[in-house]
C-alpha cells in the first residue's frame, strides 16, 4: 500500500480543461496579486481597501456561463492568496470576506454558480500567509524588505506549528462546507519547509475528508501528489517522473498580464489564437490546461479576457471532443505534418489533427498508409478523399512510401484552428 495514497485522476484528464480566478483584495489595487510585497503596502492602507471591498457588479452565474460555453469542465477558485485574506465565511478569522462591506460567503456564491452550469469544483489555497501572526517572515514575505534584525525580533515569537493547525483547520471547513472539491491547488510565495508547515498531516486529513481529491505538488511531498502544474510557460512535450514515465499534469497561464486583475496592462502576451493553439498541443502531449482570469474589483472579468473565452467558446462548439477525452497518440506513432497537432480518443479510436496553418494542395501524413478508415473536417463532416503511397523505385518521389495524402482546397470559412478528424482502422 502507497505511503501516500491518490485521488482519480480519470475525469480530470477527459475533462483537460479549467478556469482559473484569481480574485480578492489585491483587485482594488489593480496591479497584481503579489501588490502587497511589491508595493510594499502598508498594513493600514490594505485595511481601507478591505473596508472598501463592495463588488457591486459580481455575478458569478456569468462567469460559469463564459466559462462552460469556452468548453471548460472545471474551476480553480482562490479561497486564500499570499495576503492571507479569505474569500469565505471562516470561523478562523477576522481576516475575510463577511467582515468586509460585501458581508457574504462570496465562496459559496462561486460555488453554486459554477455548480449549476455542471462545472466541478476546484480550491486554490495558499500555504503562505502575509497576514498571520505566526507564518515565519523571509525575503519572499511582504515585511521581508525590513531589515534583518527586525525580521529576527519579529519571527521570535512566531510558531509555524501553530500557524499549520490552523491551515488545517481552514482546510477542514473548506471539504466539509462546499460539498464534493474535485482538486486542491496549494501553492506558496517561495519554498516551504513541510516539516515546520507539517504537510504530512494535511496530506492525511484531506485524504480522510475527501479520498477522491486531486492533489498538486506544491506542498513538498512529490509522492502525495497527484498531478504536477506547470505555471506560466507553454510545455513542448509533457511531464514524466523520476523514472521517465509520463504523469498528470495541468499547465496554468494567465489570458492577461497577470495573476489577478491588472489595471494598466496595454498589452497581453499571447493572442486569442495562441491560447486556442497552446490548448490544443497541450491535451496532444497529455496535459490540462487551466486559463486564469483575474476579476475586477467590482467583479466582473475583463472585456479582453471575455473576449479570449468568447474566441474558444467558438471554435468548441464544433471542436469539443478532439480536446475532451483525447490526450497524446500512442508511442510510437508518426509525428504530425509541420503546422499541425495530433490529439487521440483512446476510447472511440480517432485521431484530430489540428491545422495550425492551413495550406492547399495535398496535405501528407507520414506513416499513415494503411491506419485511416475515413477522414473527415470536423466541423461539418464532410469527408475527406484518402490516398495511400506504397512502394516506389523513383529517386526522388513526389510521395514518400507508407504516407496518406489528402486534398485540401481553401481553407474553411470563419474556423481559428480547422480540425480533421481520422478514423482509424
Amino acid at each position: 500500500m502507497d505511503a501516500y495514497p491518490h485521488g482519480d485522476i480519470a475525469r480530470f484528464q477527459h475533462d483537460r480543461f479549467g478556469l482559473f480566478i484569481h480574485w480578492g483584495i489585491y483587485a482594488l489595487v489593480g496591479i497584481n496579486e503579489w501588490c502587497l510585497l511589491r508595493e510594499r503596502i502598508p498594513d493600514a492602507d490594505y485595511r481601507f481597501l478591505i473596508d472598501h471591498f463592495d463588488p457591486d457588479l459580481f455575478a458569478p452565474a456569468a462567469w460559469a456561463k463564459a466559462a462552460r460555453l469556452a468548453g471548460m469542465k472545471y474551476v480553480v477558485f482562490t479561497t486564500k492568496h499570499h495576503d492571507g485574506f479569505c474569500m469565505w465565511d471562516t470561523a478562523c478569522s477576522d481576516h475575510q470576506v463577511t467582515r468586509s462591506p460585501v458581508g457574504r460567503d462570496l465562496l459559496r456564491e462561486v460555488v453554486d454558480a459554477f455548480r449549476a452550469e455542471g462545472l466541478r469544483i476546484g480550491l486554490y489555497y495558499s500555504i503562505s500567509d502575509w497576514h498571520h501572526p505566526d507564518f515565519l517572515i523571509d525575503e519572499s514575505h511582504a515585511l521581508g524588505h525590513l531589515p534583518a534584525a527586525e525580521i529576527t525580533r519579529l519571527n521570535a515569537g512566531r510558531d509555524m506549528h501553530r500557524y499549520a493547525a490552523y491551515m488545517r483547520d481552514q482546510m477542514r471547513e473548506l471539504l466539509t462546507g462546499y460539498g464534493e472539491i474535485s482538486e486542491l491547488w496549494f501553492d506558496v510565495s517561495g519554498r516551504i519547509d513541510k516539516d515546520l508547515c507539517e504537510s504530512a498531516e494535511m496530506v492525511r486529513m484531506v485524504r480522510a475528508l475527501q479520498p477522491q481529491i486531486i492533489l498538486n505538488d506544491r506542498l513538498q511531498i512529490p509522492e502525495s501528489a497527484d498531478i504536477l502544474t506547470p505555471e506560466g510557460y507553454v510545455r513542448y512535450e509533457g511531464c514524466v517522473d523520476a523514472q521517465g514515465h509520463p504523469v498528470a499534469w495541468e499547465n496554468s497561464l494567465c489570458l492577461g498580464a497577470a495573476w489577478g486583475h491588472n489595471r494598466d496592462e496595454k498589452s497581453y502576451f499571447k493572442s486569442a489564437f495562441r491560447f486556442l493553439e497552446v490548448l490544443i498541443s497541450n491535451t496532444g502531449l497529455g496535459g490540462n490546461t487551466l486559463y486564469n482570469v483575474g476579476p475586477t474589483s467590482r467583479g466582473e472579468i475583463a472585456g479582453r479576457e471575455l473576449g479570449i473565452l468568447g474566441f474558444i467558446a467558438q471554435w468548441m462548439h464544433h471542436h469539443a471532443r478532439s480536446i475532451h477525452g483525447c490526450g497524446a497518440p500512442p508511442a510510437g506513432f508518426p509525428p504530425p505534418p509541420r503546422d499541425c497537432r495530433y490529439t487521440y480518443d483512446a476510447t472511440s479510436n480517432r485521431l484530430y489533427l489540428h491545422l495550425i496553418r492551413w495550406g492547399e494542395g495535398n496535405l501528407l501524413l507520414p506513416g499513415m498508409a494503411g491506419r485511416i478508415r475515413h477522414a473527415q473536417l470536423l466541423s461539418d463532416g464532410t469527408r475527406f478523399v484518402i490516398r495511400e503511397h506504397l512502394a516506389t523505385t523513383e529517386l526522388n518521389p513526389r510521395f514518400p512510401p507508407g504516407a496518406v495524402s489528402l486534398t485540401l482546397m481553401s481553407a474553411p470559412n470563419d474556423i481559428a484552428i480547422p480540425v480533421i478528424e481520422l478514423l482509424l482502422i
